[in-house]
């Protein structure tokens, strides 16, 4: 089952009183999972956020520009547009739980999933976004998860109310993550033309 799946189910189910009213829910994703699920995986540099009324005028969207400075999978150089839901215009704001917030500046690696032709948006919701932190000590830049705030995650097996299992680590230690899971992603398929 697909993060993008899995997600619009849990969002019916909620919708239909099985879970929550009013929580943004969505299954617990772990990173090998997300690495496999996504489109596309890149590291990069927030260049531009700016929220604008949708083209049918009725809610608000925020639009993230990301300057690529490697990509782990899928899309190559150049930048990447992250639209997702919610922001400010003028007085009037939205705000959608679960969903990761940007800032100008700030370094990431982040799980897209297309949307439309030339945008993305973050698989997993704010599972999808990892934040760099550069410092001067040996142990190297961090990446750390953004928090996923007040909305309610799923444990996928049990389908019972679980945390995060995502915790910082360096950012050697997520693109060696990452890259293993697309290894193993690469090599099952040619293990099942095997038999």
């Amino acid at each position: 089952m697909s993060i993008r799946h899995a997600v619009r189910t849990l969002v019916l189910a909620a919708l239909l009183g099985g879970l929550p009213a009013g929580a943004t829910t969505m299954l617990r994703a772990d990173l090998p999972q997300m690495a496999q699920a996504s489109d596309a995986v890149v590291q990069g540099v927030v260049r531009r956020v700016q929220s604008r009324w949708s083209g049918d005028n009725r809610r608000i969207v925020t639009d993230v520009e990301i300057e690529v400075t490697e990509s782990l999978k899928g899309t190559s150089g150049g930048t990447v547009l992250v639209t997702q839901p919610g922001g400010r215009v003028g007085d009037i704001g939205q705000v959608v739980s679960g969903l990761a917030t940007f800032s100008e500046g700030e370094e990431v690696v982040v799980f897209l999933e297309k949307k439309g032709a030339s945008a993305f948006q973050l698989a997993g919701m704010a599972q999808g976004k990892y934040q760099v932190q550069r410092s001067d000590s040996k142990t190297g830049a961090m990446a750390v998860p953004a928090p996923t705030g007040d909305a309610v995650l799923i444990d996928p097996q049990t389908r019972q109310e679980t945390e995060s299992n995502a915790k910082p680590v360096t950012l050697a230690q997520l693109k060696s993550t990452i890259r293993a899971a697309l290894q193993a992603q690469q090599v099952a398929p040619a293990k099942k033309g095997t038999k």
